[in-house]
């Protein structure tokens, strides 16, 4: 017989992904939080404390005016010689190094940088899709502070709605030793970032010496299968139900590999 969640255990509850339908394209100077609590409440889904919201990294850039028109970019000598060696527009590649603390790879068709914010990711998170219809002219930028741009959509969602929820903003990365891109966080307030679980046992008693779990990521990467990357038009999402352990809460630049600690740059 099917049993409804309050005859459930907590610990066997799970957790529930719930897209936001309806929220409109984003313009440079939008209350984003109105748009998306106005949004999930028309579908139905109040937003609770506790919930999670993740919200694509894309129109958090879009209300923030992070965008750049390619007509207004002046290559210089260095995005020219690169432009060249990657095979890519020029004005893309300046733009890319305007928002870039350093070059890490270059080849043909890839252009890896360490972001101004110190994330290392293909084109500085740099983006055409889903930016405007004159798309192939303007493109999107990684927000300035993702870690502060959650935080103040955090402090507006309890102004609209009263509910305490923690706010991740979430980007599609490629990862070096596989194929595909994978939905992480970039911007996170109210969640602890890892789960640094050393000295926990396992089942048969052995203690963990290595594991540290990235949480901000998980969440992000399950939201962006009900979320899309494409033409769904679904920008964020509710995960509800999740219990987060007893951490305090960081932001995601705290899970930023130092590169004294990379093997691999």
């Amino acid at each position: 017989m099917e049993r409804n969640l309050s005859q459930i255990p907590p610990e066997q509850r799970g957790i529930q992904i719930l897209p936001i339908p309806g929220i409109p394209l984003v313009q440079p100077g939008d209350d984003l939080a109105a748009l998306i609590t106005e949004a999930a409440g028309a579908a139905g889904l109040s937003l609770m404390s506790g919930d999670i919201l993740v919200i694509a990294q894309k129109i958090v850039s879009k209300a923030e005016g992070r965008l750049v028109r390619l007509a207004d970019v002046r290559p210089g000598e260095e995005a020219l010689r690169l432009a060249q060696e990657t095979g890519k527009d020029a004005r893309v590649v300046q733009a890319v190094l305007d928002d870039s603390n350093a070059v890490v790879r270059a080849r043909e068709g890839v252009l890896i940088v360490e972001q101004s914010s110190g994330w290392v990711c293909a084109h500085a998170g740099l983006d055409h899709s889903n930016v405007a219809p004159e798309a192939e002219e303007t493109v999107a930028l990684l927000p300035a502070d993702a870690d502060a741009s959650a935080a103040a959509l955090r402090d507006r969602i309890v102004e609209e709605t009263g509910a305490t929820v923690a706010v991740l903003i979430s980007d599609s990365h490629g990862r070096p030793w596989k194929m595909g891109t994978v939905g992480v966080c970039i911007g996170c307030a109210g969640l602890p970032a890892l789960w640094d679980q050393r000295g926990l046992t396992d089942l048969f008693g052995y203690e963990l010496v290595a594991s540290e779990e990235c949480i901000i990521d998980e969440l992000c990467a399950a939201a962006t299968l009900v979320m899309g990357q494409s033409s769904e038009g679904r920008p964020a999402a509710i995960v509800r139900g999740y219990r987060r352990p007893d951490v305090a809460d960081a932001p995601a630049r705290s899970i930023q590999r130092p590169a004294e600690k990379d093997l691999f740059r």
